[in-house]
Parts: C-alpha cells; sequence; structure tokens
C-alpha cells in the first residue's frame, strides 16, 4: 500500500547522478532549489523593475503608447514562442545546463536593454530578455516536478509564488527608487538583474544536480519554427488593428489568413515530428485540455489587467515612479499570501480544485470591480480591489500547472508543464497587445468626448499633449491635466472592465476540471521504477 506523505515529510528525488531515489529532507530541497529560485527570483525583478520606469524610458527614448505596449509585448511574444522548445529541451538534455543558459541569455539581453537608445533597439532587446525569461519560468516548474511529488508539490509551488510576488513587489519599488536618483537613472533599471543572474549561475552549479537524459535527442525545429511565426503574425495584428489600419480591413484579413496557415503547418510538423515541440496526444486527457483552455484566459486577464497598473498611477494620477510602485502592494500581498497559504494547505489535504475555482472567481471579480476606475477613485477602493486579483492569481496560476503534471509520465513532464506555461504567456501576450491598442482608442475616445470643456488655449496646450507620445502630465496647465488625467483614468477603468469577462471564462472552464488525487511520487522516482536500469 503506497502511504500519503504528510506535509512535512520528505519528497522523493533523486538527489544526484548515479544514485537511486532517496528521500530528501526539507532542507535538502531547499538547498537544491535555493539557485533555481534565484534565477527565477531574477527573471521576474528584471521584468518588473522597468514597471514604473517605462513610462519615463518611453518618453526619454522618443515613443508613444504603441511602443508602450511593445516593449511589453516583446518580451512576452519570445517567452510564449520560446516555452514549449525550453520544455521539450527539459526532456531531453541536462536541466541544469538549461537554465544556466537562460541565464546567460537574460545576461545578454539585459546589457542591451540597458544600452537602448531608441525604442526600437529596446524592444529587439526585451525579446532576448524573453528568449531566457522564457527558459527560466518553464524550466523552475519542469525542475520542481522532476524532484517533488505532486501532493508535495504545492509547498514548493508556494516557495516558487512566493519568490515571484517578492519579486514582483521589490522590482517596482526598486524601479522607482533607481529612476527618481538621478545619478543612477532609468537604464540601471535594465542592468539590476545581472548580478542576480551571476550570483544565480555559481549557486546552480553547486547545489543542484539531477540526472542528465540518456536517450537520442530530436529537436523539433520546425514545430519551433512554425509556432513562432504563427504567434509572431498574431501579435503584429493585433497589435496594430485599431491604430494602423482597421479591425476590418484587408490587413487583418491577411494577417489572420497568414496566422491560420502557420498554425496549421505547425499542427501538420507536430503529426510528423518524432520529437514534438507540443505532443499534440497530450491533448487527449481532459485536464491537460481544459487547464491549457483556462491558462489562456487566465493569462490574458492577468497580464493585461496588471501591465498598466504602474501607467494609470503616473499618467492618471501624477505619481512618482517610487510611489507608483508602493501603490500597487496591495496586489502583491494578495498573490504572496493566497499563493503560500493554498500551497501548505494542499500539500496537508492533497485537495486543490476548491483553490483553482475560487481564485479564478475572485480574479474575474477584481478585474470586473476594477473596471469602475477613474483618475480620482479613492485608493482605499482601488486598494481592495487589486488585493481581490493578487488573491486569484495566487491561487490559480501554480494549480494549474500542478494538475497537469499529475496527469503526465515522467518523460512528458517538461512538454506538459511548458505547453501550460505557453497557453498563459500566450494570452498575456494577444491581451496586452490587443488592450493596448483599445486603450489608445478609448484614451482618445474620451478626450474628445470632453475636450470642449476647455478654453480655446488650453485646447490648443491639449492637442500637443496628446498628439502621440506618452505625456508628462506634471508640466502641464491645470486645467489641461485634469482633463487629461480624466481620459487616461477613463481608458484604463475600460481595458480592466474588457479584461472581467476573459477571467470570468476561466472561471467556467475550471469548473469542468475534474480533481484527481495528487501522486505521492516524483517524476525522477516514477521514471526510476519504469525502468530501474536508468
Amino acid at each position: 500500500m503506497t502511504t500519503t506523505p504528510s506535509a512535512g515529510a520528505a519528497s522523493p528525488t533523486v538527489p544526484a547522478e548515479g544514485t537511486a531515489p532517496t528521500a530528501m529532507t526539507h532542507a535538502q530541497v531547499m538547498r537544491a532549489l535555493s539557485g533555481l529560485l534565484l534565477g527565477f527570483f531574477c527573471a521576474v525583478l528584471s521584468s518588473t523593475v522597468v514597471t514604473n520606469a517605462l513610462p519615463r524610458i518611453i518618453g526619454e527614448l522618443g515613443g508613444g503608447q504603441s511602443a508602450y505596449t511593445w516593449v511589453v509585448t516583446s518580451a512576452l511574444l519570445t517567452v510564449t514562442a520560446s516555452t514549449p522548445l525550453w520544455g521539450k529541451l527539459a526532456d531531453q538534455f541536462s536541466k541544469k545546463l538549461l537554465v544556466q543558459a537562460a541565464l546567460v541569455i537574460f545576461v545578454a539581453g539585459s546589457l542591451l536593454a540597458g544600452l537602448a537608445q531608441n525604442p526600437a533597439t529596446l524592444i529587439t532587446a526585451r525579446v532576448v530578455q524573453g528568449l531566457g525569461g522564457g527558459g527560466l519560468s518553464a524550466l523552475g516548474q519542469i525542475v520542481l516536478a522532476a524532484m517533488i511529488s505532486p501532493r508535495e508539490r504545492g509547498r514548493y509551488s508556494g516557495y516558487l509564488g512566493a519568490t515571484f510576488a517578492v519579486a514582483t513587489v521589490g522590482g517596482p519599488l526598486l524601479g522607482g527608487v533607481i529612476t527618481d536618483t538621478s545619478w543612477l537613472g532609468w537604464r540601471w533599471c535594465l542592468f539590476v538583474g545581472i548580478p542576480f543572474a551571476v550570483v544565480a549561475l555559481v549557486v546552480l552549479q553547486r547545489t543542484l544536480n539531477l540526472p542528465p537524459a540518456k536517450r537520442q535527442v530530436k529537436v523539433d525545429w520546425a514545430g519551433a519554427f512554425f509556432v513562432t511565426a504563427a504567434v509572431c503574425t498574431l501579435l503584429i495584428w493585433v497589435t496594430f488593428a485599431g491604430d494602423k489600419y482597421a479591425w476590418l480591413s484587408w490587413q487583418t484579413g491577411t494577417l489572420i489568413g497568414v496566422a491560420v496557415v502557420l498554425t496549421l503547418a505547425f499542427l501538420f510538423a507536430e503529426t510528423k515530428a518524432d520529437e514534438p515541440v507540443i505532443p499534440l496526444r497530450l491533448f487527449r486527457n481532459p485536464t491537460i485540455t481544459l487547464a491549457s483552455a483556462a491558462s489562456l484566459f487566465v493569462g490574458t486577464a492577468l497580464f493585461a489587467g496588471t501591465v498598466f497598473f504602474s501607467q494609470y498611477f503616473q499618467v492618471a494620477r501624477g505619481a512618482s515612479p517610487t510611489r507608483s510602485g508602493i501603490l500597487t502592494i496591495p496586489l502583491i500581498i494578495g498573490l504572496f499570501v493566497s499563493s503560500t497559504v493554498s500551497g501548505r494547505i494542499i500539500t496537508r489535504t492533497g485537495k486543490w480544485k476548491g483553490w483553482l475555482v475560487t481564485g479564478a472567481a475572485l480574479m474575474a471579480a477584481g478585474l470586473g470591480l476594477l473596471g469602475t476606475l477613474r483618475h480620482d477613485t479613492p485608493y482605499a477602493l482601488i486598494a481592495a480591489f487589486m488585493a481581490l486579483v493578487g488573491l486569484g492569481v495566487g491561487m490559480t496560476l501554480q494549480n494549474l500547472v500542478l494538475c497537469t503534471q499529475n496527469q503526465v509520465s515522467p518523460d512528458d513532464l517538461g512538454a506538459a508543464s511548458s505547453t501550460v506555461t505557453f497557453f498563459r504567456s500566450l494570452g498575456g501576450a494577444v491581451g496586452v497587445s490587443v488592450l493596448g491598442s483599445v486603450l489608445t482608442g478609448r484614451i482618445s475616445h474620451h478626450a474628445r468626448a470632453t475636450i470642449a470643456q476647455l478654453t480655446p488655449e488650453d485646447q490648443v496646450t491639449a492637442a500637443k499633449a496628446s498628439g502621440g507620445r506618452l505625456p508628462d502630465v506634471a508640466t502641464l496647465p491645470a486645467g489641461v491635466r485634469t482633463w487629461l488625467e480624466g481620459a487616461y483614468g477613463h481608458g484604463f477603468g475600460d481595458i480592466f472592465l474588457y479584461a472581467a469577462p476573459l477571467a470570468l471564462v476561466a472561471f467556467l472552464i475550471t469548473l469542468f476540471i475534474k480533481e484527481v488525487p495528487l501522486r505521492s511520487t516524483s517524476g525522477l522516482a516514477q521514471a526510476a521504477e519504469a525502468d530501474p536500469a536508468s
């Protein structure tokens, strides 16, 4: 009879190459995960540290709302496109070397970003950063699944969530301080993750020991190319639709047609590949199919609903970058609390679906309430609504991966984990692009609807302030500033309102995910049981 481990029990893992699966103590597991958590912290920190600096960065580099959106979207694009490939490589190569390679790529992207002299170079650098960040995000979950059983994984996923929360709350605050410090400046926001990455490389070399893959490697380069091309085409369409051309236009038809052809080519390539990037057979499992669909909508709601917070506080409320980071703390507190608490309780009880459903419901409710946002909404209400979203995100993200990993064989852990992450990143990239475009239109709509309230002189100033670049509201006359803050505040409220139904769809999907008892053996232990000779 198989016994179920308690919350404090050791998790069956393989501590070093050439040894049989043994039980590691909590201290040993944490030592093995220390470099991995540091690398994950580096990736998240470098993503969030620029959040509060972006309005100033884009302003100084001469970009507008489209450039602001693309700086975020470009990183999400490569995270999305590379995640399945990282996952598949993790099933075939040394996971440790892959994490270290992702860190090196990430450092190269950070250096390039910090030296950027125009929006185009910065966007290119963010593409490189996203490639490394995609590896760190995907591989973190994969290594966790290899070392730790699903029953124990809730606890350690909570640590991963806590690391995410600390980096997410620390990043904007640190970025705000760096940006507001005259002798540093915003470029150091892009350099700040490099020391953490170097330390993570050293720590990983000393602490993480996993058996290397010992089977023939055949990388599905065709599948990787077609999925990347399809995602790029889709994002180009949704980013420029409504701005460069109408949503219903020949450009839209052309780009959608190309995206469909590339997607069909990808699906065909996967049916022929010996080692497909995304094994289509995984979707025969209803849990994986539903979790992937839910992740798509969760990612759309999450990224689209949170990436514009800093811009809202700085442009619509006139906050400094540092203060903007402080004002977003309720969101992160909610995420931190729910991810750690739910992880521990899941480890103790083995029940995860209730947390998943509740999290999706809270996220939908929080985004719906944020749809009432205006430039003068009392901050106490905004904080409460952000906390609801944070609580929902903390309960949802890790558990969608957990329920997927619990359903697959050890050989598919990497592919299955990265598939869920892929759909979450895809939803986020599309969501940021679409709602970034919608935001531009809504701000223009509200600005035109209220500009008659200004004096003729202020109307001339207003026309210049809304002429394409992100405005510096502190330099505007009082009347024009109030008018512009009102337009931006109403526009941000609109995009949160549009994101809420997407979170509601994710909630409805989670209702149909069947709760399966969590296994009590790790991926490596299962592999050893299936093939003792390995």
